[in-house]
């Protein structure tokens, strides 16, 4: 295994050590733009310098391949090496610190915004104007295309102008952004998957289950195939049929049933079964009281997912639209707003998109109709129960003769969550006793126990 490791450390190494050289010669060539057009533009020259881009068309970096791939011309390749300067040699730029002394500070038209905690010239659109077209507003204008919805850095989430304040401040202040999927990719030669934090606040879930393993209502299980037909079909119908510019792109779906009935587990088995990753939001967590607050929140999931082909899936729905009320005052028509973005990037989102919601009461009919599916899981039925009941208990145990589980199936509405629950306690309570019995009483005192936590009691025989 250690020499296994090893290796796969050498090829990292090598891929790393490829792609630092091959941005090195980028970095270098970007100095050169800088100071030939610094140079035109102070009038110590009478023309900027035609200077060639790096050829790349041997290499096999991460950074080359890429360039490869998208057959970037000059241009774009100065906007992408000037958004990833900041990352990797940040000093480079420190030249557009030089102050105009005739206003006794920067110049305008270098553009930048100015990082106060490191001192660090953050390049902005405007910046990138300046190297590659300076007053020409003609060639400006040209270039604009770079940060428009139509191009293709856009479309992948590579790069972008960022503003502060996007209502305030003129598109070309924004600092040019590099995703962080590409920063990983440039740098370290892989694009790491996001992780779990305040500002990306979702989670990747798998399964080693099968479909085999999640008992659920035929219909139910028809409908979930539905989603699979469109995810192996769409392109046909988008496409090939000409439908695309009469159809919504991607697919929204509404799980709708109580806990613990097999809705994760479903958008589990969906992303393994057309592989593609499934990432969970919990929108109670992503819910902000503060105005404003849910809809960034939302914003920057959508942000990360765009043209990913992911499946997001919506956790605890209910605690958004739930909010959802008569406007009284000025919260409610926030709480409702909040509601009204969601549908409205759910809608605009080109991959899968699932709700999950205990109830389904919450989802009035203008919501319904922004759905493709709406699937009920409900509580299995005692045929289904009695699946779950067999299914679950491990190879390993046996159940003590008073233990008749047709009877408990029948008796007993439970989820399949709750029977796993009481499943895992009864094989805990007889491991304890070194025995591999399950008992009739640990199983009704933990049927008990999962009937309270809902307020009900255990039925009556």
């Amino acid at each position: 295994m250690d020499g296994q490791t090893n290796i796969y450390d050498m090829v990292g190494n090598m891929t790393m050590q490829c792609n630092a050289d091959d941005l090195e010669k980028e970095l270098n060539w970007l100095e050169q733009l800088i100071d030939a057009r610094l140079q035109y533009y102070f009038q110590e020259k009478n023309e900027p310098l035609e200077l060639l881009a790096p050829d790349f068309s041997e290499s096999s970096s991460p950074f080359a391949l890429f360039i490869q791939e998208y057959k970037l011309n000059t241009i774009e390749r100065i906007a992408l090496i000037l958004g990833l300067t900041p990352h990797i040699k940040p000093q480079l730029l420190d030249v557009f610190f030089t102050k105009n002394k005739l206003y006794n500070k920067t110049f305008t038209e270098f553009g930048g915004a100015n990082d106060n905690r490191q001192k660090i010239f953050l390049p902005t659109g405007q910046t990138f104007l300046f190297i590659v077209a300076e007053n020409d507003l003609k060639k400006r204008f040209e270039v604009f295309c770079l940060f428009n919805e139509t191009h293709f850095f856009h479309q992948k989430g590579i790069l972008s102008l960022s503003l502060s304040n996007e209502e305030a401040m003129p598109l070309l202040t924004g600092i040019l952004t590099v995703s962080q999927e590409y920063l990983d990719l440039f740098t370290l030669g892989y694009a790491q998957k996001p992780k779990f934090s305040l500002q990306f606040p979702a989670k990747q879930i798998n399964t080693q289950l099968s479909w085999d393993d999640l008992v659920l209502e035929k219909v139910t299980l028809q409908q979930v195939e539905e989603m699979i037909t469109w995810n192996k079909h769409q392109e046909t119908i988008m496409h090939d049929w000409n439908l695309g510019n009469k159809l919504r792109p991607g697919y929204r779906s509404l799980f709708y049933g109580p806990p613990g009935t097999g809705k994760t587990m479903t958008a589990s088995l969906l992303g393994k079964t057309i592989q593609k990753p499934v990432y969970k939001i919990d929108l109670s967590i992503v819910i902000s009281k503060y105005i404003g607050e849910t809809e960034k929140n939302l914003s920057t999931i959508f942000k990360h997912a765009e043209n990913k082909d992911w499946i997001l899936f919506f956790d605890e729905a209910d605690a958004l639209f739930g909010k959802r009320t008569d406007v009284k005052d000025a919260h409610d028509r926030y709480a409702n707003q909040e509601v009204s973005y969601l549908l409205q990037r759910v809608e605009e989102y080109n991959g899968i998109v699932i709700l999950a919601s205990n109830k389904k009461k919450n989802i009035d009919e203008a919501f319904a109709r922004r759905f493709e599916t709406m699937i009920h899981f409900p509580i299995p039925k005692a045929p289904l129960r009695l699946k779950l009941w067999e299914q679950g208990f491990s190879k390993e145990s046996q159940l003590d003769s008073d233990i008749n589980i047709h009877q408990i199936a029948e008796r007993f509405e439970v989820s399949g969550a709750t029977i796993m629950n009481v499943i895992r306690y009864c094989s805990l309570q007889a491991a304890a006793r070194e025995e591999n019995t399950l008992l009739l009483e640990d199983l009704i005192y933990s049927l008990q126990k999962e009937f309270q936590k809902e307020g009900k009691t255990l039925p009556k025989k």
